[in-house]
């Protein structure tokens, strides 16, 4: 009987790490590498004015949802004194991440007074018509010229001179999502030539300037009226009526969603605060987007922002409104680029490293324990095959990566895991001599060592734990990997090396033979 569960438990195991490496290498899983095995980014934030230790601790935790919102595999956030040192390994966008990152500012709401694309040459007036707006059943034209010259080099009447009839509840079409419709046959491009009488400062909430969305649409824009705080931290991008949207709820109270219906008031009543009807959405001197409001009270709790997004589009705007609202304004005092040749090339030293550890131990081992001790290069090789599918299948789903501090913590734990067998079979010399056969030796040995092996992996896993919750950055990994490497231990000891060794002992060919360097006594057959 004892046999069949021996032998049970032994496919069981062999069984499950099979499928999970199949099954990993079928859906193409891989572990993800870290910065310094594979190349990355690593940016250095500075707080710039005024803050507090509160305020600090709250904008890195924004800084880590953002980052974790854009799908970086194990980035490191790291607080030193009062700088954020931000590490991404291995973007697949590494210029979107940077500009993720470098959004450290607070969203500010402004409303807009006047919108329209910058003329290259002031003194050239562009002839009326000549900036056109694509027409559909959708739009209305507003009372205004379409397109006028108003002596500052700004062209009025651009992709602000249309309104989207939207359903109610709703934030109508951003202005941005026309910005490239336009058919002028005259070239009307971004300049820096100033308009008089505005701000010289885009990130000063209490002027009013003139700012630039990415598409190059110029916006002039008055003293905000609110930040990102008037928004809960639930925006979600979603496609509503067969387009996609993004929705976002408002904080109830004076500054929330009553400041929010104060601005919407104004602009969809076309006030002197707000004479084009548009709230611009600004974040760090960039309009974000800049819909039109087509309700002057927002009762549900609730905002929706629609117009022709595309999915990253509509995504990276709700990003933004979710984690808009940072406490401390951080400047870029340094950025760079590790390499990926330098990051295969760490990877490359930590594999042989690792292999040259790994064949030094075999040898030591085939010296001393003879054949018994491809026991213990099997159980590694489990062991690793195990390692490798969880790890590629949290890389895959749960961002984990790879690092050198992680491999580190591998290797210990494979100094861990050799010093079970040592245990184990010390204890079964121990009890050879003691002149019991293999077979009483083995299942006697295994249940003495067994507590010592799950009393060491414990410790192991208990330092792990602390380790991971006291520390941030590289130790982690190590921690991690180590935490991992202790219960994978404690689980291919018990279902493979206890079974397996077990078995051999019950063998016939193992009877009499000289295992371990020590002659074991025949069974006497009756």
């Amino acid at each position: 009987m004892n046999k069949r569960r021996h032998i049970i438990s032994l496919t069981l195991l062999i069984v499950v790490v099979a499928s999970g490496l199949v099954a990993n290498l079928v859906a193409g899983n891989t572990p993800a590498l870290g910065l310094d095995l594979q190349g990355g980014a690593s940016v250095t934030l500075q707080p710039e004015g005024d803050f507090d230790a509160a305020g600090l601790d709250v904008a890195v935790e924004i800084i880590r949802a953002r980052v974790d919102s854009i799908g970086v595999a194990e980035p490191e956030i790291i607080l030193q004194g009062s700088t954020v040192v931000v590490n991404l390994p291995g973007v697949k966008d590494q210029q979107q991440a940077l500009d993720i990152i470098g959004r450290t500012g607070e969203l500010l709401l402004r409303p807009v007074l006047q919108t329209g694309i910058l003329n290259q040459n002031p003194d050239t007036s562009v002839p009326a018509g000549e900036t056109t707006l694509p027409t559909s059943e959708t739009t209305v034209p507003e009372a205004t010229s379409d397109s006028v010259e108003d002596g500052s080099g700004l062209v009025s009447g651009g992709p602000g001179a249309s309104k989207v009839v939207a359903t109610p509840t709703t934030v109508a079409q951003t202005s941005t999502t026309v910005a490239d419709s336009t058919t002028s046959s005259t070239e009307v491009v971004p300049t820096d030539s100033g308009v008089p009488g505005l701000g010289d400062d885009p990130n000063d909430p209490t002027q009013t300037v003139l700012l630039l969305d990415k598409q190059g649409v110029a916006y002039v824009v008055g003293p905000a009226g609110a930040s990102g705080k008037v928004f809960k931290n639930d925006a979600r991008a979603d496609v509503e009526t067969g387009q996609w949207a993004v929705v976002v709820g408002l904080r109830s109270g004076p500054d929330g969603d009553q400041l929010w219906n104060r601005l919407a008031a104004a602009c969809f009543n076309r006030t002197a605060e707000c004479p084009t009807g548009q709230l611009a959405m600004v974040l760090d001197g960039t309009v974000i987007s800049a819909p039109t409001v087509n309700e002057p009270e927002f009762t549900g709790g609730t905002v929706q922002i629609t117009g022709s997004f595309t999915p990253e589009e509509a995504r990276d705007l709700a990003k933004i409104l979710e984690f808009g609202a940072v406490p401390v304004r951080f400047g870029v005092s340094q950025a760079q680029t590790v390499s990926a040749t330098l990051g295969s090339d760490s990877l490359r030293a930590a594999l042989i490293s690792g292999l040259v550890g790994i064949l030094l131990v075999a040898l030591l081992l085939f010296a001393y324990y003879k054949l018994m001790a491809l026991f213990v290069l099997a159980g590694l090789t489990i062991s690793v095959a195990l390692l490798w599918s969880v790890i590629s299948f949290l890389s895959r789903n749960n961002g984990l990566a790879l690092s050198l501090s992680g491999i580190a913590g591998i290797i210990v734990s494979i100094g861990i895991a050799v010093d079970s067998y040592i245990v184990f079979f010390e204890r079964i010399k121990d009890e050879i001599r003691a002149g019991k056969t293999l077979k009483n030796s083995a299942l006697r040995s295994f249940e003495s060592a067994w507590r010592t092996i799950v009393a060491a992996d414990t410790v192991s896993f208990i330092a792990a734990i602390v380790l991971w919750y006291l520390t941030v950055g590289s130790v982690r990994g190590f921690a991690f990997f180590l935490g991992i490497s202790a219960l994978t231990d404690i689980l291919v000891t018990f279902f493979f090396t206890r079974s397996a060794v077990l078995l051999y002992a019950r063998s016939k060919g193992a009877q009499g033979r000289k295992i371990l360097g020590i002659q074991t006594v025949k069974p006497e057959v009756f």
